[in-house]
C-alpha cells in the first residue's frame, strides 16, 4: 500500500509505515476531538485487495475492549483485534458519486462509519482533487 499511495516522507523521502485501519483508535479520538464527520482518504490504494483488516477493538489483559485506552502502559499491552472485510476488484479511481462504488468499499466505508459512530463526511478516490464524494456540506452542522 505504501507504494501504491506513494506515501514518502515529505523531506526525508523514507517510505512510510502504512497499516491496516484503526477504527477504535478513531473512535476515541472522535470522542475526544467531537469529530462530526470524517474524511477517508485514499480508497483507491485499497482497489485490487482481496480482503481488508479493519481494527475494531483491542484485547487488554485476557479483556476485550473497543476503545483504545488513556494511559501509555495500558496501550502497550493493548493487542488489535481485527474483522476482516471482503475487497474489491473494481476500480475506484474518480469516482465521485457514492453509488458508483463498488459494493465491498460501500461496506468498508459503512463499516467504518459503524465502529467509530461518526459518519463519513467526504471520499477520495484519487489524488485529484475533484475525484471527490462529498457525502455531507463539510460546513453545515
Amino acid at each position: 500500500m505504501s507504494t501504491v499511495g506513494a506515501e514518502k516522507g515529505v523531506t526525508t523521502g523514507r517510505s512510510r509505515r502504512c497499516g491496516w485501519f484503526d477504527a477504535a483508535l478513531l473512535k476515541r479520538s472522535a470522542q475526544v476531538n467531537g469529530l462530526s464527520g470524517l474524511c477517508i482518504t485514499k480508497l483507491d490504494v485499497l482497489d485490487g485487495l482481496d480482503e481488508l483488516l479493519l481494527c475494531t477493538g483491542y484485547e487488554l489483559d485476557g479483556e476485550r475492549i473497543d476503545l483504545l485506552p488513556m494511559g501509555a502502559d495500558d496501550i502497550a499491552r493493548c493487542q488489535p483485534i481485527y474483522e476482516t472485510l471482503p475487497g474489491w476488484s473494481d476500480s475506484t479511481v474518480g469516482v465521485t458519486d457514492y453509488a458508483k462504488l463498488p459494493e465491498g468499499a460501500r461496506k468498508y466505508l459503512e463499516r467504518i462509519a459503524e465502529v467509530t459512530g461518526v459518519p463519513i463526511a467526504m471520499v477520495s478516490t484519487s489524488p485529484d482533487r475533484d475525484h471527490t464524494i462529498l457525502m455531507q456540506h463539510p460546513y453545515v452542522a
